[in-house]
């Protein structure tokens, strides 16, 4: 089976192989064909350390596929039935699941993270989060896929599985942007147009782009900003759009202690910075003590995009049907799994909102 992996002690290298096996789906399991795996930034955070993943590992975690077979008392899928993977999904029983917020759930995610459904040469290999999109084949639990409608492409699919579902879901599940408010975004990465786009679908009146790449601030343009501008461009843009006074929401999305700390000063008195991108542990944001009480913003995590797959996988996909949710635009490149460390490679140049990669014959 051809896929690409990262063996761990080889830096940000994602190798290609065509010699991994996989296990059968076990009770519960359902084994996933994939047609089409996206690219996202966090599987190159898990090459570098930023997040912990056991090696060696299978990357990827935003794919679309078909199911091939199901394991014992599988009821919510059956062979044949197209579907989108949900890399984090929610068991329904814990006490996460049942105050209502599924996206926070963990328990399948962490049986997932240790449980080795690949080999090579009689060795076990992980999945990147419990995944393993960046193969021809991955066993997951039944709770892990979401079915969808068969005319929904596979690589359209696919963006929804992380990062339309992150970066939309954070500008209407976590912050709920109101209509005709004012937005500024930073990272203009796949994640940070979907924020773009969750913005403009909310009603936002201005949404402002933020990035050092002159050519995401123009296609950010395309996705429904009204400005795009660099950094230190910010405070003249602030001044000339709401006097000085500051966002009514921010969105960052790299995962920076400075672009965290430019997102919260970039929001009113009062305002919301949402920060979406995934940082370090060990890396550290300063504020003091009276801003947090006398400035009252709210400062939010989003994770996932607060987001319940089962009901926003289907929003997004109704959305772009409705021609409100651009996800083909999206879309750079598509790219052979054999060329996997190419789109890392484009990813860190910079050149790139969201590439796909599929499984045809070796490029």
């Amino acid at each position: 089976m051809r896929a690409a992996v990262f063996q761990g002690s080889n830096g940000e290298i994602a190798e290609y192989f065509d010699d991994l096996e996989i296990t059968d789906p076990g009770p519960g399991e359902v084994k996933v064909k994939i047609h089409a795996a996206g690219v996202c930034h966090s599987d190159l955070s898990a090459m570098n350390g930023t997040l912990p993943q056991p090696a060696p590992c299978v990357l990827g975690h935003e794919g679309a596929g078909e199911i091939v077979a199901v394991g014992q008392g599988v009821t919510t899928v059956t062979a044949g039935d197209h579907v989108i993977v949900a890399w984090n999904p929610a068991c329904g029983t814990c006490s996460n699941c049942r105050r209502g917020q599924p996206h926070l759930c963990v328990t399948i995610f962490m049986q997932g993270m240790g449980t080795a459904h690949f080999s090579r040469q009689g060795s076990p290999v992980f999945g990147f989060a419990g995944n393993g999109t960046f193969a021809e084949e991955m066993v997951v639990s039944e709770h892990g896929v979401v079915k969808i409608p068969d005319d929904v492409p596979y690589d359209v699919a696919a963006l929804v599985g992380c990062g339309v579902t992150t970066g939309v879901g954070a500008a209407l599940n976590t912050a709920k942007v109101e209509p005709g408010s004012n937005v500024v975004v930073y990272g203009l990465g796949g994640v940070g147009i979907a924020a773009v786009q969750g913005a403009r679908i909310a009603g936002a009146a201005e949404i402002v782009a933020v990035d050092t790449v002159e050519s995401k601030l123009k296609d950010a343009l395309r996705f429904g900003a009204t400005r795009g501008v660099k950094p230190d461009e910010v405070d003249k843009t602030n001044m000339e759009l709401n006097q000085g006074e500051g966002f009514d929401y921010s969105f960052e999305c790299i995962g920076l202690p400075q672009t965290i700390r430019a997102a919260y000063d970039a929001v009113r008195r009062g305002g919301t910075a949402v920060i979406v991108g995934a940082g370090r542990a060990e890396a550290m944001i300063e504020f003091n003590a009276f801003e947090l009480f006398f400035m009252e913003k709210r400062l939010l995590g989003s994770y996932y995009g607060s987001a319940d797959v089962r009901r926003d996988f289907l929003r997004f996909i109704n959305l772009w049907k409705a021609g409100r949710l651009d996800l083909e635009g999206m879309i750079s490149s598509r790219l052979d799994i054999s060329q996997a460390q190419e789109a890392f490679d484009a990813m860190k140049k910079g050149e790139v909102i969201r590439q796909i990669l599929t499984f045809g014959s070796p490029a």
